[in-house]
């Protein structure tokens, strides 16, 4: 057992690593996707389209052993364990957030997007100054689920040797031939240690952000009526 826990540990601070940079990585290559997916020319468009699909359909499992394998020979330099995973997590989750931006892309009014016309703004001024602010707030509460679910996920890259918790349980029960009951009910203690109240912290920024926009749209009722009750009058 004294040598379980710091195992554990070691473990969980790699998965850590893990969840965060492809994390990073997920929100950067989704929201490319998603801008990219609504390109009006069609050869860019149509083909992000069917990327999304294959990475969506493919299990993440495979896409990690390939890209274990086939990187380092394409670049001509050995990449560890969790470079690789960062990378294949990354990737596997960025073509869900697109899905997730582009929802928020889509829920922006369409006045918005004339607005940026009309003060002929370039394209990168009209995502950035205008639709992004916009489109990212009303979906952060999905995003971070996902980063919850990114987190659970990192045991399946023990298929390509990354030393997280499940792969430190595995080898101290090969090394002691020690009983797994301990080990694997002492790694789901430390990923619901993790996991739950991250997805605490996700539904009150999820609460609050309802009661945002829910200010927002009384402000804008009541700045209706007030402005019908001033026609009136005059």
């Amino acid at each position: 057992m004294n040598e379980l826990i710091p195992a554990l540990l070691r473990g969980l601070w790699i998965t850590v690593q893990a969840t965060f940079g492809a994390f990073a990585l997920a929100c950067a290559l989704g929201l490319i996707l998603a801008i990219l997916r609504r390109a009006r020319i069609k050869w860019v468009s149509v083909p992000m389209v069917w990327l999304i699909e294959f990475i969506r359909t493919t299990p993440l499992v495979v896409q990690a052993v390939f890209m274990w394998m086939a990187l380092p020979r394409l670049i001509g330099m050995p990449l560890s364990a969790l470079t690789v995973g960062i990378l294949s997590l990354g990737l596997h989750y960025s073509a869900y957030l697109s899905e997730v931006y582009r929802s928020g892309i889509e829920g922006v009014p369409r006045g918005q997007w004339e607005a940026a016309v009309a003060l002929n703004f370039s394209p990168a001024q009209k995502w950035l100054r205008i639709i992004l602010p916009q489109a990212i707030p009303p979906v952060l509460p999905v995003m971070g689920n996902y980063l919850i679910v990114m987190f659970k996920e990192v045991p399946v890259l023990m298929a390509i040797t990354l030393g997280e918790m499940l792969l430190a349980a595995n080898s101290y029960i090969a090394s002691t031939f020690a009983d797994g009951i301990v080990p694997y009910s002492l790694v789901a203690l430390f990923f619901l240690a993790v996991s739950y109240p991250s997805s605490l912290l996700v539904r009150l920024m999820e609460r609050r952000l309802n009661r945002q926009r829910g200010t927002q749209y009384g402000n804008r009722i009541r700045n209706r009526r007030s402005r019908i009750r001033g026609e009136r009058t005059v």
